[in-house]
């Protein structure tokens, strides 16, 4: 069974290459959606996939790459099928 969350990632995540991260683990861990960042500097991602998966990337996450400082991760339910991740253009 496939769930999907929304994630806003807020802290030092822009410019320490977290899009890329993201998508490197959504490619491990076999999971869709995409990730963009938004204009309050913030990155937002929509990730689909197992639950076990899903809850993997939310800890990912959750930590960021080594450059990054997550101060906060909203976790919130989300639709949606995908049939890849994707890095969007910024919101």
């Amino acid at each position: 069974m496939s769930i999907a969350k929304h994630l806003v990632i807020r802290g030092r995540v822009q410019g320490v290459g977290f899009r890329h991260f993201m998508g490197r683990a959504a490619f491990e861990l076999h999971v869709t959606g995409w990730v963009r960042n938004r204009h309050d500097g913030s990155v937002e991602a929509v990730v689909s996939g197992s639950a076990e998966a899903v809850h993997a990337m939310i800890e990912r996450a959750r930590r960021g790459p080594s450059h990054a400082m997550v101060e906060d991760c909203r976790v919130s339910d989300a639709q949606g099928q995908f049939t890849r991740f994707d890095t969007l253009p910024d919101a």
